[in-house]
């Protein structure tokens, strides 16, 4: 039996950044962790054709810092900003203070896998061909430089009478290796049939090692030979 285990949250803390980044007291950590999900929750339902794969969210005691990466800037801001200035006043009411927001274009949206997964799903909402999906997804994604890419989808694939699954794979995906550059996302196709879900990892290479002074190493090496001499 095979043990799953998220591939960010896998590697968060080691190569991947917290997408919260505060400190709070037990009394109000539990308070300010829903607010984070209401926050990422309304961007996402409000702004879902904006391409958004990842919200982080920055506090300090006088404000709440939000960062949106998009792939679809224009549709977030809107004409002379203001579909983000709507926004920020919703937020401020979630939040109940200052909400300052900030927007990153994601270069090539291709090659994040959140946008990948809802791609899929998208095309699926259409009645798109389930495995012309997934492949023209993993091939376009493979075209913008990735070196590898998978893509699984599972549910009543094509109006099926029993759910079963599907999986593309091209390139390489190494999952355990916390040195690789390993993106996963997950969306949710809601079809006139059911609900099928969809999967997707994206290989981007390795990242560099950090070159780190082993001072503890080199002490024990002297030590050793010291106690030779």
């Amino acid at each position: 039996m095979g043990q799953k285990v998220n591939p960010l949250g896998y590697r968060i803390g080691i190569t991947e950044p917290w997408r919260s980044r505060w400190y709070a007291t037990r009394k109000d950590f539990k308070r300010l962790l829903l607010e984070d999900q209401k926050i990422r929750k309304y961007i996402k339902k409000e702004f879902y054709s904006a391409a958004i794969p990842r919200i982080d969210i920055e506090r300090t005691r006088e404000s709440v810092t939000v960062i949106v990466y998009t792939g679809r800037p224009g549709v977030l801001i809107g004409r002379k900003g203001a579909k983000i200035d709507q926004l920020r006043t919703d937020l401020e009411k979630i939040a109940g203070t200052k909400v300052d927001i900030r927007t990153k274009e994601v270069d090539k949206p291709e090659l994040s896998a959140q946008l990948v997964a809802e791609s899929v799903a998208e095309q699926l909402e259409k009645r798109a061909s389930f495995r012309r999906a997934v492949k023209k997804s993993a091939q376009l994604t493979m075209q913008a430089g990735a070196q590898g890419v998978k893509i699984h989808v599972g549910g009543r694939l094509g109006g099926a009478e029993m759910a079963r699954r599907e999986t593309v794979v091209f390139g390489s995906v190494p999952l355990s290796t916390l040195r690789a550059d390993l993106d996963f996302g997950f969306a949710i196709a809601r079809t006139t049939y059911g609900v099928i879900g969809c999967k997707a990892w994206v290989y981007r290479g390795m990242l560099p090692v950090k070159e780190r002074k082993r001072q503890g190493v080199k002490n024990a090496a002297e030590v050793t030979h010291g106690n030779d001499a």
